[in-house]
């Protein structure tokens, strides 16, 4: 980072004092909270770490220091449960994402799926060759049709480098309902619904968390 990108020392003296005011309006919150879950205590929560980030970006920025704390933000957790307390229905949502880092490889085992397709031969017209690669061709986006048509999402995330993809990062949230919905109710909006307040428990992957462990790890083992 160039000096004049550089917070000022004034800058990282306000980030620490809003540090320490977040901290007393916590405090507070906290004697005065009314339950588990008071709204109160987790809106302050959010604002000591939102504070507490800024702080120490702003101190790494201007004299390359860290501090001795780590306070996870509102993305690393969840808000207040909601939900019934004995579910009788759930969802579970789950996402994935992956880069397309092989083009090649994707549309080669699309088209192989697309080859043994005992419906191309049914086709009438071309012969059986010019039907099987006019089903994938250079498309990445017909590729990813046949791909995902043919696996199951579970099968495509253990078997990914030989389709030429890339993991990303991947969610899955389990999420309480007081009953099944009615057949067909949701599939035009399928994710629009999803509460974060009645979210029994999630389970995240991402390179990130790899990251940070491998940092304390270099803090633990110190200069060599």
């Amino acid at each position: 980072m160039s000096d004049a990108a550089q917070p000022s020392a004034a800058e990282v003296r306000a980030a620490a004092d809003a540090v320490k005011a977040a901290l007393d309006r916590h405090l507070e919150a906290v004697e005065r909270r009314t339950g588990d879950d008071d709204p109160a205590v987790y809106d302050a929560f959010n604002a000591l770490a939102a504070a507490a980030e800024a702080y120490d970006e702003r101190l790494y920025d201007r004299y390359d220091e860290v501090t001795p704390f780590e306070i996870p933000g509102a993305d690393d957790s969840l808000p207040p449960y909601t939900g019934p307390e004995e579910p009788n229905a759930l969802s579970v949502l789950i996402r994935r994402d992956y880069a397309v880092v092989e083009p090649q490889r994707l549309l080669a085992q699309a088209q192989r799926i697309a080859d043994l397709d005992p419906e191309a031969d049914e086709a009438e017209g071309a012969d059986a060759a010019d039907r099987a690669a006019a089903v994938v061709g250079t498309s990445v986006h017909a590729a990813l049709g046949v791909l995902f048509g043919e696996y199951e999402p579970d099968e495509i995330a253990s078997r990914h480098k030989e389709f030429g993809l890339e993991e990303g990062d991947s969610t899955l949230w389990v999420s309480a309902a007081d009953e099944l919905p009615e057949p067909g109710e949701w599939l035009s909006t399928p994710f629009d619904h999803a509460d974060p307040q009645r979210v029994v428990c999630r389970f995240d992957v991402s390179a990130v968390f790899d990251e940070e462990e491998l940092e304390d790890e270099d803090e633990l083992s110190g200069p060599s």
